[in-house]
């Protein structure tokens, strides 16, 4: 049997490690920042009964423009963001996850002889997906506390000259927030495309600003989201982005054919009906998040701000030992890394209860 290093593979691949998460079977899954809620009865049942209908008709090609969908996930964006102009399907596009909406952005903006400015530790899909594409990837420094000032990304940004410049907002894995005043510095200082990657947007106070309503004027600038996490859809694999219609143009030549089936359509769509009743699982949590910032500095570990549905805690002697010590209890976390953190999703307040209470006895 052939090895991975026995292959004619790309020189600049050669050495490189896929993303990859710890996939258990446990009592407590509490690593990848999934959506612990269940999908409520009736909107499964709308869900349902609009993929038996997009069934009859699976003989035939879906929709290669998504209409529909682009239509419903703008009116999501006008009714829960309120941008200063009103989207359109024309300002919207959707992917197999907000992964295929990123390596869709760098194969039109980034590639061969082109770069992308990130600031890690930050999605590790960011710099994967510049690799896979060809673009030479920037690694830029953090502040303090992994924040990320107007000034630091300034300086960034006019010393390296990226072409592409990924923003994470707010940060994962830390949590952490990015301001809109670093966004809309970023924007001013790029001559390149800039993308905010959104994924926990929802989860961020109430009285945050999305780069949404940055979107005005400002025709470089991309938001990134996803249905994974606030929807509870992360099995459906539906992600978006909000930008100026050219750059909806732009990803038109580099998307695969019917990249998006009809039964993703037919159950994004579905979903949407229903965003105010899915998104009444957002506060509850915030609510176990804004516990575990509460809880864990009681027990002797420094947590860091988290806008996100997640936290990242400190004080950790040894992290790899943490993460087999709570998986022994049927618990699943993430060690993503960084030395002596770990990262904790909030899940269901009895989720939430297990893991304080595994973490308290060892």
């Amino acid at each position: 049997m052939a090895q991975l290093s026995d292959l004619p593979i790309r020189d600049d691949l050669r050495g490189q490690t896929p993303y990859g998460a710890p996939q258990k079977a446990v009592r407590v899954a509490l690593n990848v920042n999934e959506n612990s809620h269940p999908i409520p009865a009736d909107v499964a049942v709308d869900i349902v009964e609009s993929l038996a209908a997009a069934i009859l008709s699976v003989n035939r090609y879906p929709d290669r423009e998504f209409t529909e969908l682009r239509e419903s996930l703008a009116a999501y964006l006008n009714f829960s963001v309120e941008p200063a102009t009103r989207l359109t399907a024309d300002n919207i596009w959707a992917a197999n996850g907000s992964n295929e909406v990123l390596q869709q952005i760098l194969q039109a903006f980034g590639g061969p002889g082109r770069s992308v400015l990130g600031f890690p530790p930050t999605y590790s899909m960011h710099s994967i997906i510049a690799n896979g594409t060809g673009t030479r990837w920037i690694a830029g420094e953090r502040d303090a506390d992994y924040e990320l000032s107007p000034e630091t990304v300034t300086r960034w940004i006019e010393e390296t000259q990226p072409d592409v410049v990924f923003l994470c907002s707010p940060n994962n894995p830390t949590g952490t927030p990015l301001s809109i005043e670093t966004i809309e510095a970023a924007y001013a200082a790029s001559s390149g495309i800039v993308v905010v990657d959104e994924a926990y947007a929802e989860f961020a106070p109430e009285d945050v600003r999305s780069a949404v309503t940055l979107l005005d004027g400002r025709d470089r600038l991309l938001v990134s989201r996803t249905m994974s996490k606030a929807f509870a859809f992360a099995g459906a694999r539906v992600g978006y982005l909000a930008a100026d219609p050219a750059v909806t143009d732009a990803l038109r030549l580099v998307r695969l054919p019917y990249h998006l089936s009809a039964l993703t359509q037919a159950a994004a769509i579905a979903a949407l009906r229903h965003a105010p009743e899915m998104l009444a699982m957002v506060d509850n949590i915030r609510d176990q998040r804004d516990r575990l910032l509460v809880e864990l500095p009681k027990l002797g570990y420094p947590v860091l701000n988290s806008w996100a549905n997640f936290v990242m805690f400190g004080g950790v002697a040894d992290s790899h030992a943490l993460f087999e010590a709570l998986l022994e209890q049927d618990i699943l976390v993430r060690d993503v890394g960084i030395p002596n953190h770990i990262r904790v999703t909030a899940g269901t307040e009895a989720e939430t209860t297990a893991f304080l209470a595994a973490l308290a006895a060892l």
